[in-house]
């Protein structure tokens, strides 16, 4: 599998680390009861399909990455730097 990183184009899966979904980033807050904490880090979905990753390029510039992919055909469907997501902080 190939991976586009925004800074270093196309490289080759093994320089990127697979850190899980993107639902990652939205960790529940402090005050968030234990059951919430529990279902983010447990209650996984294991989607046959389009799925959106957590992956950080590890032997390269240091990006994290949302990698859109479907996990039935292995396409790599789009790539975009954390920090460039819609929404994200500035």
């Amino acid at each position: 599998m190939r991976l586009t990183c925004p800074l270093c184009g196309d490289r080759d899966r093994r320089e990127f680390y697979y850190a899980g979904t993107e639902d990652t980033l939205s960790r529940p807050g402090p005050e968030a009861a234990p059951e919430a904490w529990d279902d983010m880090l447990y209650l996984r979905t294991n989607p046959a399909g389009v799925t959106r990753d957590l992956w950080y390029h590890e032997a390269g510039c240091g990006l994290w990455l949302v990698v859109t992919r479907n996990t039935v055909t292995h396409e790599v469907l789009a790539t975009e730097g954390v920090a460039d997501r819609k929404g994200a902080p500035k």
